[in-house]
């Protein structure tokens, strides 16, 4: 198994897929098709990468990345994923939204391996969060 990390994307601009959901209790066949969808979508045409996390609560946020609209639009469509839709609505979720947007600029940062492995010291720290306090950087 490799250490997480964020999706490997290219230069902006492209979009993002958020898709934000609940799950209902128990798999009901979600794991097996989450990891088919996974694979398939890896293979469509404008597919740049994905990020997701799901919480011990339930809550589970997908971030899929595409070339273009158009990209995300044969995915929609594709035969598969609209079956899987119907069975999230049916079985597996509780309730869901998705999110589309538009990447202009994006960020990213990695820590050297060296300072990884290195012990990191521990301090305190007062912080007055009052009028005149100093707020820390």
């Amino acid at each position: 198994m490799t250490d997480p990390a964020p999706a490997s994307l290219p230069a902006p601009p492209y979009y993002a897929v958020v898709f934000t959901a609940v799950r209902t209790p128990g798999d009901n066949g979600y794991g097996e098709t989450d990891e088919r969808l996974f694979r398939l979508a890896a293979d469509q045409p404008g597919f740049l990468g994905v990020d997701a996390a799901r919480g011990a609560n339930g809550l589970g946020i997908t971030v899929s990345y595409w070339r273009d609209e158009d990209s995300i639009a044969a995915w929609r469509d594709h035969a598969e994923h609209t079956l899987a839709r119907a069975q999230g609505r049916e079985h597996w979720y509780a309730s869901f939204s998705l999110h589309v947007a538009k990447v202009e600029r994006a960020y990213e940062f990695t820590r050297p391996a060296d300072v990884q492995t290195r012990r990191r010291p521990s301090f305190s720290a007062s912080v007055s969060h009052g009028g005149g306090g100093r707020r820390p950087a």
